[in-house]
């Protein structure tokens, strides 16, 4: 009979509590850096070009009372150096500690070209937040977590609510300039073959305007719903047009969607695709989908974040997920365009160039 020693499973029962723990008491770092990026701890210290003091920081901070509380910034600062959010270093001379901005803070610099503040904001909206409680509801009785927490959908409140879908739009902006200084290196020859665009999904525009200011050649359209085409800005050599992808789509050589798929169903992608194929030419048309390919045993960068991503586009869309190369193809197939090329891009997603029969 083996013997098993009582200190390794011991130690192994530790291990396993103390990673249980981390995940349950996970949220508390989120709610952290949504702190810090309401209060722009991350733009006061970068304002100073340098690291600066507590002190500093919490005279920069706005505050309708003038009451603020100290302590409690010291302990949100505390986890957020120890996560790497921000340094921390002691003066030489034992003066006050010196705060400083990492790799993870300058994303969350408000303004800043590749901004992820937006976003953080957007998943931490306490309407994002709520349909997250129905997942186990949803495993056993079927549906929607959003629509059993809002009795609507994400985009029927967004179109009902202009301040919501203010923090989505500009959540989608920041998000798309990051990713599409991605897509205009990785996806240079082939912008440079077409000549009419429409991105379908295009938010306030700032894809396309990316592609127009890169492209002049390109004729560039904006296409989405008529309650987020009225709150988008001009963008020289982008024209904008409202409308609904599951009626029809504006003609064009090319068909441009970033992020959209996988707010969808297979069904409703099918639908999406076959509009798209009405909308090209047989021989020269094509769509160029940015979207991520799902690798579930993967270890890149992004693939533990890919996985996560899946269950919020379960959390928060109409039947929406992120697909592996296999649900890819069948879903391409049924929507009319057998043959694409996948280019993997070294940010979340891929390019999925697809070509009609």
């Amino acid at each position: 009979m083996e013997v098993t020693d009582p200190s390794s499973n011991a130690e192994s029962t530790l291990k396993g509590q103390g990673e249980i723990l981390q995940i349950i008491y996970g949220f508390a770092e989120i709610m952290a850096v949504k702190s810090a990026v309401e209060l722009r701890i991350p733009d006061i210290i970068h304002s100073h070009n340098s690291a600066v003091t507590l002190s500093q920081i919490a005279s920069e901070i706005e505050s309708p009372t003038n009451q603020m509380d100290l302590n409690s910034l010291v302990r949100i600062m505390r986890l957020l150096v120890r996560r790497k959010i921000f340094t921390a270093q002691t003066p030489s001379n034992g003066g006050e500690m010196l705060y400083g901005l990492t790799n993870s803070s300058r994303c969350l610099l408000h303004g800043s070209k590749p901004s992820l503040a937006p976003l953080l904001l957007l998943e931490c909206h306490p309407w994002m937040l709520t349909p997250w409680h129905f997942l186990s509801q949803c495993v056993k009785e079927g549906g929607l977590p959003f629509e059993k927490a809002h009795r609507c959908g994400l985009w029927d409140l967004a179109s009902t609510n202009p301040e919501f879908n203010g923090v989505i739009n500009d959540a989608m902006t920041g998000i798309t300039k990051i990713m599409m200084e991605a897509v205009i290196e990785g996806y240079n020859d082939g912008f440079g073959r077409i000549g009419s665009m429409v991105d379908v999904g295009g938010g306030t525009g700032s894809a396309m305007a990316r592609v127009a200011k890169n492209f002049p050649h390109i004729k560039c359209v904006n296409f989405d719903l008529p309650h987020v085409i009225a709150t988008a800005p001009a963008h020289e050599g982008v024209h904008h047009i409202g409308g609904d992808m599951f009626d029809v789509i504006p003609k064009a050589h090319a068909i441009f969607m970033k992020g959209v798929m996988h707010d969808w169903s297979d069904q409703d992608c099918v639908k999406i695709l076959k509009n798209c194929r009405e909308a090209i030419p047989e021989k020269i048309g094509k769509v160029i989908i940015v979207e991520v390919v799902l690798r579930p045993d993967g270890d890149g960068p992004f693939d533990d974040t890919n996985l996560a991503v899946d269950l919020v586009l379960f959390a928060h869309t109409s039947g929406g997920k992120e697909r592996t190369e296999e649900e890819w193809k069948k879903v391409l197939e049924e929507g009319g365009f057998p043959r694409y090329n996948i280019i993997q891009l070294p940010t979340l997603p891929s390019i999925i160039e697809a070509f009609p029969n």
